[in-house]
């Protein structure tokens, strides 16, 4: 091998890392994020008028230095740059791996890896789709499949939920989720070299698995007891 092939390689592997790291930088990002969010999600089961405060709160954080919603936005901008940086680095990597994957490499690494880890790339397609729709439903459009007003967050999620297929399509979605924190805890700790002996390899998927069902699980319930008749309007 020759020393330009030998900078080149060095190179590639000095970026493949990069993109990693900023992979599990703007992961964790998004771990924060998910898991404020189902917090506030959970405030409806105290009821409408303590979910529509805290959903008015968030509008006002920052007031009055900031604008209304201004924080809110300013996060928003933070999200959207932290998943252009998550999905182009997740499209990079795969396309590298796919390179330099041989056929004998797939047959042993599908052997050795988890339901959560193959799944990886067509959950994220999943929850990319279901981000999509859930700032259509919620946020952006604020769409009523019921034909109820908008301009009501606590009504405007019980009428969603109320709808069986929405429902289903979320605990799809929530499933997904659960799959991509489970593998990302354990990529992002892999990659930031929590994982170099056996006992911090157990405690790094132990972490992924606890995220997993709390941030989804949590997410979860929401629409299974609107669905249930427990939270209505």
């Amino acid at each position: 091998m020759s020393t330009t092939d030998l900078v080149k390689g060095a190179r590639a592997s000095r970026s493949t890392i990069s993109l990693k790291l900023l992979m599990a930088v703007s992961g964790l990002i998004f771990i924060a994020f998910v898991f404020t969010h189902m917090y506030g999600n959970l405030k409806a089961f105290s009821g409408h008028d303590a979910y529509n405060t805290y959903a008015d709160h968030l509008r006002s954080v920052g007031e009055p230095v900031l604008p209304r919603e201004g924080l809110l936005w300013l996060i928003r901008a933070a999200l959207v740059g932290s998943l252009v940086v998550h999905v182009y680095c997740a499209v990079v990597l795969w396309h590298r791996a796919a390179k330099a994957r041989t056929t004998r490499y797939v047959m042993k690494r599908n052997i050795a890896s988890t339901l959560s880890s193959r799944m990886m790339r067509w959950g994220g397609v999943t929850l990319l789709l279901f981000v999509v729709w859930h700032l259509l439903n919620f946020t952006i459009g604020k769409v009523n499949v019921k034909g109820g007003a908008t301009n009501d967050p606590y009504n405007l999620l019980v009428d969603s939920f109320d709808t069986w297929w929405l429902t289903v399509l979320y605990l799809i979605a929530m499933a997904a989720l659960g799959m991509h924190l489970r593998h990302g805890v354990w990529s992002a700790a892999q990659t930031l070299g929590l994982t170099n002996n056996a006992a911090a390899r157990r405690n790094a998927n132990a972490l992924g698995v606890l995220v997993a069902v709390v941030i989804a699980g949590g997410f979860s319930l929401v629409p299974i007891f609107v669905l249930a008749g427990v939270i209505t309007k």
